[in-house]
């Protein structure tokens, strides 16, 4: 791991995996986790001779945890920092849940820079929550119980919010696991980003996106329903949607070795 500072002078931790190989997958995690949720991702995709680029978002994980600064804009403009800071060129981008969002915002506010594929997992995308004119989604309200939750009782909610993640059973190792994770990001960030995934509106951002993009989505996803997937297709021109049926939200591990054996096609194709 080493760090990469931000133009606001936040450092956001990087983890360069197989770093002499010739194609690169940058990936970005969701709320309110961390690179970690990648593990069993890794392996598989540095089997088959590619380098791992991973972050921890502002906030989660080992990068900096300031008061601020948990917009969209801004945590794209994180990735573009960490991108210019690695040369990265021709690589394939790759968010889940809230990280899918911030990569497609990144596309928009960055024109997509060194991107040629993009991918999107389980993305909270091209908004969270309904809004006039938007009946997709969840209502507000639903993701004002996590803001609510996280300032009275962080832990409780992330024990709520971890058994929203699957639909197949697990072992609770993998549950507790994933309560760790999560538990690592900062209170404020937690919060801050909740808020925004609440109130941001990414539905101008797919129209920017012109590289070949995956939406990979569960059938069963509680957090982030499934019809927002068939809305981000319907929005990025040519998009192919690689729907799981028995996966909830946590689609990197509730169907595994599906899963990862979709993601590697796609970046072969």
């Amino acid at each position: 791991m080493f760090y990469v500072r931000t133009n606001d002078g936040v450092k956001i931790a990087v983890y360069d995996l197989n770093s002499t190989a010739a194609e690169t997958v940058f990936l970005v995690h969701g709320w309110p986790l961390s690179h970690r949720i990648f593990e069993y991702q890794e392996t598989p995709l540095i089997c088959k001779g590619y380098r791992v680029v991973e972050i921890d978002l502002r906030g989660f994980g080992s990068s900096d945890k300031p008061a601020c600064g948990y917009t969209y804009d801004r945590m794209a403009d994180d990735i573009y920092a960490v991108v210019r800071a690695l040369n990265l060129q021709n690589f394939t981008l790759a968010g889940y849940s809230m990280g899918g969002a911030i990569v497609l915002r990144y596309m928009a506010r960055h024109r997509g820079y060194g991107v040629k594929k993009l991918a999107l997992l389980s993305a909270a995308a091209p908004r969270l929550t309904q809004a006039p004119g938007f009946c997709h989604g969840v209502p507000a309200s639903a993701v004002d119980q996590w803001v609510a939750g996280a300032s009275t009782d962080r832990p409780a909610l992330i024990r709520q919010f971890g058994g929203m993640l699957f639909t197949l059973p697990h072992s609770q190792a993998i549950t507790d696991w994933l309560g760790d994770v999560s538990l690592s990001a900062s209170g404020i960030a937690t919060i801050q980003t909740a808020c925004a995934l609440r109130d941001e509106d990414g539905r101008t951002d797919l129209a920017r996106v012109c590289v070949p993009t995956g939406v990979f989505h569960g059938r069963q996803d509680r957090v982030v329903p499934f019809d927002l997937a068939l809305v981000t297709q319907q929005g990025i021109r040519n998009a192919v949607l690689y729907p799981f049926d028995q996966s909830g939200h946590g689609i990197f591990y509730d169907e595994l070795d599906r899963f990862n054996s979709c993601f590697l096609q796609f970046l072969a194709c």
